[in-house]
């Protein structure tokens, strides 16, 4: 059974930092890219990073170049999403998806398998 399970989510101040996890299960990520998409209330899906596990490439949405920062842990199956100098902007739903690519970095649409979110509040 194929599943993704974020956390490291929560609240913190502007200027502050967050790791989030995604840890997938049931399957090998080595095929696939993965990516962090985020959703803000009333605001359409925004795909913020993303990494091709099999050699670590990665990209990012121009919106969080220089701040976040996505790795792998190949031994434990799973990727992270560094985030620092957080903004107010930054505030939405996280979720890790993964897609069957050669891709780098996916359109929303085009992943296949998504975890249940993680809430990020980047508040004072």
């Amino acid at each position: 059974q194929v599943q993704l399970v974020e956390s490291g989510g929560g609240l913190v101040q502007p200027g502050g930092s967050l790791r989030l996890s995604c840890a997938a299960s049931g399957f090998s990520l080595d095929d696939f890219a993965i990516g962090w998409i985020r959703q803000a209330p009333g605001k359409e899906r925004e795909g913020v990073s993303g990494i091709r596990f099999s050699d670590g490439r990665t990209d990012y949405a121009d919106s969080v170049k220089g701040r976040f920062t996505i790795s792998r842990d190949i031994a434990k199956n799973t990727v992270f999403l560094q985030m620092n100098s957080l903004k107010p902007e930054d505030t939405a739903v996280y979720y890790c998806a993964v897609g069957y690519s050669d891709y780098v970095r996916l359109h929303p649409p085009e992943y296949d398998y998504w975890g249940q979110g993680t809430q990020v509040t980047v508040s004072s």
